[in-house]
């Protein structure tokens, strides 16, 4: 699936894990009670997510080719929603050094991580490759940096980004259904094969926030047959938690 070098991948991962880190230490206890840009969680939800999420794939680095896999969350994701709520009581402060000592440590992993292990499987999603797990360590740490709304935002997201959240978030698009993602000044892009087409135009971060389940800060305009509609559905993220918490 590769879109990017390993070396590319990589240093744009270590980018945005210190651009996370440095979102986190600007949260204190008044920040922590604040509601983050995801329906339902605050921002010591979002902590207590990457926290979580950053020990699990530090975990899956540490234990990637073993002959046998374990999953990312021992007890799924409803143990991982169990651990979220829990986490989140914690004082804000310990809170932000918990999980920014959990991405330091997932950072080390990433650094000693070189392309001869690329290919080696983990227990993400099932079977997924030290490569998949690398994507997804990209999309939680660029996604949930906006989700702080504490300065960072969807137009942070660069090309190369929204490029991947297109292609990643394909299987989000309803099997009767067929987008067809118009981003300001580029190619369109195809998503779906169904025989119900909806054309939607917006800049090319706007369209991969709707794509990922997050507001779009300027418009995102939907067509069908040539008149205007609303927005589509989408199904779940391609990982099965939903709204890709």
């Amino acid at each position: 699936m590769s879109e990017l070098t390993q070396q590319e991948l990589t240093q744009r991962i270590l980018t945005a894990l210190e651009t996370l880190r440095e979102t986190m230490a600007t949260v204190d206890a008044a920040a922590a009670a604040e509601p983050s840009a995801l329906p339902g969680w605050n921002r010591a939800h979002l902590l207590a997510h990457i926290d979580g999420f950053a020990r699990a794939a530090t975990r899956q680095l540490e234990n990637a080719g073993a002959p046998e896999t374990f999953p990312m969350y021992d007890d799924g994701p409803e143990g991982r929603d169990a651990d979220i709520q829990m986490t989140a009581l914690m004082h804000a402060d310990a809170l932000v050094g918990r999980a920014t000592e959990a991405v330091q440590a997932l950072e080390s992993g990433i650094r000693t991580t070189g392309p001869e292990h690329w290919a080696l499987n983990t227990g993400f999603r099932g079977s997924g490759s030290l490569e998949d797990l690398f994507y997804a360590i990209w999309r939680e740490s660029v996604i949930h940096t906006s989700d702080f709304a504490s300065g960072g935002s969807v137009a942070n997201w660069e090309p190369e980004f929204c490029a991947h959240l297109f292609v990643e978030l394909a299987a989000r698009v309803p099997e009767s259904r067929r987008y067809i993602l118009q981003p300001h000044g580029a190619q369109r892009i195809t998503l779906g094969h169904g025989e119900e087409t909806t054309v939607l135009s917006g800049t090319a971060f706007d369209l991969a926030a709707w794509l990922a389940g997050r507001e779009p800060l300027g418009p995102v305009q939907a067509t069908a047959d040539a008149d205007g509609t609303a927005l589509p559905e989408l199904g779940p993220w391609p990982s099965g938690v939903k709204n890709g918490k």
